[in-house]
């Protein structure tokens, strides 16, 4: 029997600033990991580049031009009768180096003009505070969130997104699918640190125990910066309720062999629920050690980080789901497989994919919310 949508059940949709806005370098805007990205397709992947090339085509530079049309766009986003606008702050409108003891005062007007525009049209914002994309300034200096002084620049603009947008925004987002990093490609797009290769997305990169170490650090420095967050958000307004973002790999053994299926829950666990339980429950689940010791990776603890993670738990469980995968503990299974989903999966023969060989798969998404909810 079905049941119905509770009442007051936010419908909507979902952006992010490196995606829309544009407006790349405008009103003391500084440069974002985002920035240095080029243009891809499935045949042609994209590039990071350490400094911006002449001719290359950087889609976050103009995007759909958000930044000076969002009054259009907001409003055709009320006809739809959506009531929440999942949106994120670029950090580097603020903070255009990211290590600025004051922030940038035209980037908190603009988004204080977008986010009374929401609520115009009755529409929610639901804010993410980094979505794929921090001050490239942080990454030259400091290798990102490689390097633990990151936190405290971190805590600073969130501190003053709490503080500009109290009574405009209720709905918070920390990090935009944080468990990235548990991948080797994961370390630009989702850490900020430095790569080896201007190929991001190839899903067979390997990498050094030296190189997951950092990874892993990076990972751990963000779970922490979440936590203080967390902590300052609630101070600064009680009402505000902030969340976590978990991006939904949805695992399926390739076949019914005890080994297919125990690689499949394991990657389960690692993919997303680490990351969720860190942040749900404020502590390292008992499999994280093993997991890294498997790579060869170890991490440092600071004293005072296991009190901070338990204190800043979130108040709610976000995640995006887009597709799921097909594993197997044979390796020769691999051996002509395609990239699935930016992964190394093997197709499902009971599904259909689309042109950039994404499996389509509904049920997948039921699948995963059991497991995380069930």
């Amino acid at each position: 029997m079905a049941s119905p949508f509770p009442e007051g059940f936010l419908w909507g949709g979902a952006m992010a600033a490196n995606q829309c806005e544009g407006a790349w370098d405008a009103d003391g805007k500084g440069p974002s990991t985002a920035d240095m990205l080029t243009a891809g397709d499935r045949q042609t992947p994209r590039r990071f580049t350490r400094e911006l090339e002449p001719g290359a085509y950087y889609p976050s530079h103009e995007a759909v031009d958000f930044y000076h049309r969002y009054k259009e766009d907001i409003a055709l986003f009320g006809e739809m009768g959506f009531k929440v606008l999942r949106l994120s702050i670029a950090w580097t409108r603020l903070y255009p180096n990211g290590d600025e003891l004051e922030p940038n005062r035209a980037g908190i007007e603009h988004y204080r003009r977008v986010f009374e525009e929401c609520h115009k049209h009755g529409i929610q914002p639901l804010v993410t505070l980094s979505h794929y994309e921090m001050p490239y300034g942080l990454v030259k200096k400091w290798n990102g969130w490689a390097d633990r002084r990151t936190i405290d620049c971190f805590v600073r603009y969130a501190t003053t997104c709490f503080t500009e947008f109290k009574g405009l925004v209720k709905y918070w987002l920390t990090f935009n699918e944080i468990n990235m990093l548990t991948l080797p490609f994961g370390g630009y797009i989702a850490g900020g640190i430095m790569p080896k290769s201007d190929r991001l997305f190839d899903p067979s990169l390997q990498e050094t125990p030296e190189e997951a170490s950092r990874r892993f650090q990076a990972l751990h420095h963000q779970f922490v910066a979440s936590a203080r967050a967390v902590q300052i958000g609630h101070a600064i307004d009680p009402a505000n309720r902030i969340g976590c973002m978990i991006a939904g790999f949805t695992v399926y053994p390739r076949t019914c062999a005890p080994e297919d299926v125990l690689l499949a829950q394991r990657l389960m666990r690692e993919l997303n629920f680490f990351c969720g339980d860190v942040m749900v429950r404020g502590e390292y689940p008992s499999f994280a050690r093993r997991m890294m010791e498997e790579r060869g990776a170890s991490i440092t603890w600071e004293p005072g980080d296991a009190e901070t993670l338990k204190a800043g738990t979130v108040d709610f469980y976000g995640l995006s789901y887009y597709s799921s995968n097909c594993v197997s503990a044979d390796p020769e299974q691999y051996r002509n497989a395609s990239p699935m989903n930016m992964l190394m999966g093997l197709p499902n023969p009971y599904l259909k994919t689309t042109d950039w060989g994404w499996t389509i798969d509904p049920l997948g998404l039921r699948y995963y919310l059991n497991e995380v909810y069930g």
